[in-house]
C-alpha cells in the first residue's frame, strides 16, 4: 500500500513535499555561509554569531512582512521567479534603515496544492534576494493548506533577521533643520500600492489588462507591476559608511506622507518635486484612474524607494556612495524647522 495514500486523499502529497525540498536545495546553498550551523531539512537554522564579538554592544534587528495582492500578478503572469526577491526586500530594507547589517532570513510558503516547480521558482527568488541581501537563507516553511487556499495560489512571507553595534544606531535623534533629504531610485511600485493599481487597471481574474501595451512604459502593464522590489543593502551600507547619514526611511506602504516622519522627530521634510524623474508606471496610474497628486504621494514611492537625512554639505559624497554600490540617488529636499506638517511636498 502507497505509503500517506489517505492523506494524499485528503489534499496533502507529502512526497511532493519531498519533491520541492530536493528542488529548492540548489538555490538555498549559494546563500549559505561558514556561520551558517545548521542543513537544509533540520528542525531548525543555526547561525554563529561569532563575528559580533567585535562589537561593544551587538543589538539584533528584526523584520517581517508578505508581498501582498503583488501575488495576485504572480498567479495571472505565472511568473514566479521574482516574487521571492519582493518578499526578502520587504523585510531587509526595513532592517537596514537603522544602519543594520542583514544576517539570515527565513520564508514561509503556504499553498492550496504543492506543485513543485511552482515552489522551486519562488524560493529561487528568495535565495537571489538573499544573495543581494548578504543575507544567509537558513530556513523556511512550505505548508500544503487544501481547502484553505485555492489551488494554483499561495501566500509568501518572510522574516529577517541583523545586527548593529548600539552606538552606529541610525535612530533619527541626529536629524535636524538644514539637512539635506535624499532619494534613491525604486524599480517601480515595489510592492505597495499594487491594490490600487490593479483597480486602476481593472486587473481582477482576467490576464488581458496584465498583456496591454502602453509605449509610454515600453512595455506591457504586467511588466511594468511586476517588476521586482530594490533591495538597498549595499547602498545603504555604503552611506552610513560615509558618518554623514542621520535618519533612513522605507518607502514602503503609505509612500512619503507615511513613511518619512518615521524617520525623525519635530521636523518638516520639504520635497521638492521635479527634483527626480518620476517613473512612466507612476504618471499612467495617475493619468488613467484621475488620482490627484496627494492620493499618489500617499499611497505609492512615486520612483523614491529609500529616503537618506544627511548633514548639509554632504551630499555629494553620500550619492557617490550610493552610485557606486549601484543604485541612482537625487537631492530630493531638505528639512526645517516643523510648523505642524510633517512633510511637505512642493
Amino acid at each position: 500500500m502507497e505509503k500517506n495514500r489517505f492523506y494524499k486523499e485528503a489534499g496533502v502529497d507529502v512526497h511532493a513535499g519531498y519533491e520541492s525540498n530536493e528542488r529548492i536545495k540548489k538555490h538555498v546553498e549559494k546563500t549559505l555561509n561558514d556561520r551558517v550551523l545548521s542543513s537544509l531539512g533540520g528542525f531548525s537554522g543555526m547561525f554563529s554569531l561569532a563575528e559580533i564579538k567585535s562589537m561593544d554592544d551587538p543589538v539584533l534587528t528584526f523584520g517581517t512582512d508578505g508581498v501582498g495582492t503583488k501575488l495576485k500578478l504572480a498567479f495571472l503572469l505565472d511568473k514566479h521567479d521574482t516574487i521571492g526577491i519582493d518578499c526578502v526586500a520587504m523585510s531587509v530594507n526595513d532592517i537596514i534603515c537603522c544602519g543594520a547589517k542583514p544576517l539570515a532570513f527565513l520564508d514561509y510558503y503556504a499553498c492550496g496544492k504543492n506543485f513543485p516547480e511552482v515552489v522551486e521558482q519562488v524560493v529561487k527568488g528568495v535565495a537571489d534576494g538573499c544573495v543581494m541581501a548578504g543575507a544567509a537563507l537558513v530556513g523556511g516553511e512550505t505548508a500544503e493548506m487544501p481547502g484553505f487556499y485555492p489551488v494554483g495560489e499561495y501566500d509568501l512571507a518572510g522574516f529577517g533577521v541583523g545586527v548593529v553595534d548600539k552606538k552606529n544606531i541610525i535612530d533619527g535623534s541626529r536629524a535636524k533643520a538644514g539637512d539635506t533629504v535624499i532619494g534613491i531610485a525604486s524599480s517601480g511600485l515595489h510592492s505597495n500600492g499594487i491594490s490600487l493599481a490593479r483597480k486602476v487597471f481593472s486587473i481582477e481574474n482576467d490576464r488581458a489588462p496584465l498583456d496591454e501595451y502602453y509605449e509610454i512604459l515600453g512595455k506591457t502593464v504586467g511588466e511594468a507591476l511586476i517588476e521586482p522590489t530594490k533591495i538597498y543593502v549595499k547602498a545603504v551600507q555604503a552611506a552610513v559608511e560615509t558618518g554623514a547619514l542621520n535618519a533612513i526611511a522605507n518607502i514602503t506602504g503609505g509612500g512619503f506622507y507615511e513613511n518619512i516622519p518615521r524617520a525623525y522627530e519635530n521636523l518638516r521634510a520639504v520635497i521638492r518635486e521635479g527634483s527626480w524623474p518620476v517613473l512612466p508606471i507612476f504618471d499612467l496610474i495617475a493619468e488613467k484612474g484621475g488620482i490627484p497628486k496627494e492620493d499618489m504621494f500617499g499611497t505609492f514611492n512615486m520612483g523614491i524607494g529609500m529616503v537618506m537625512i544627511v548633514d548639509k554639505g554632504s551630499e555629494n559624497i553620500v550619492i557617490k556612495a550610493i552610485e557606486e554600490a549601484g543604485e541612482k540617488a537625487y537631492v530630493i529636499g531638505e528639512m526645517t524647522a516643523h510648523d505642524g506638517n510633517d512633510v511637505v511636498i512642493c
